[in-house]
């Protein structure tokens, strides 16, 4: 290769950024109109499933309503969560690994919000040994129960969206 055509040597970014930015993309099919989560779950620096907020398959979800049933109803943030169609992200994961029988346990799952209480709880009985997230939620409870059942949980920034090809020329 010639000078010219040499390309420029890039630093690598670490695994928790580069798991996370994965969230966010995932986060991108979520069809609910207040939120949109993301998750990933992780085990020796491989993906093992995904998931996203949204109505369960074969059930129509908020945009296909046209709205939000919670907005409709007039229903605050963090209030009677069981008045929606979505599962959540974090859910979606789980049940996507038992769904095509992939082992969880030991894993990392990165998610870009808090966990509410139901999702810790089911990450703790999956064997969730870590919890990576960007976002914190007003309701920080589910830190408490991490703790209690060794979840190491760990706050990252949010990862920049912009992708670094590894084509830039000098």
């Amino acid at each position: 290769m010639t000078d010219s055509k040499q390309m420029e040597k890039t630093e690598r970014i670490g695994y928790d950024e580069y798991f996370m930015k994965i969230a966010y993309v995932v986060s991108e099919r979520a069809s609910c109109y207040r939120r949109k989560v993301g998750a990933v779950i992780v085990k020796d620096n491989h993906i093992l499933t995904t998931g996203y907020n949204g109505a369960p398959s074969g059930i129509k979800d908020s945009f296909e309503h046209g709205n939000c049933l919670r907005d409709v109803l007039n229903i605050p943030s963090g209030k009677d969560k069981h008045i929606c169609r979505g599962v959540h992200a974090e859910q979606n994961a789980i049940i996507q690994g038992a769904k095509f029988g992939v082992e969880l346990r030991g894993g990392t799952v990165y998610c870009t919000h808090g966990s509410c209480v139901v999702c810790a709880k089911i990450l703790i009985n999956a064997g969730i040994k870590r919890f990576v997230s960007c976002a914190e939620r007003k309701e920080n409870d589910y830190i408490e129960l991490f703790e209690e059942a060794g979840v190491e949980f760990v706050q990252i920034p949010k990862p920049s969206m912009e992708i670094d090809h590894l084509d830039y020329r000098k």
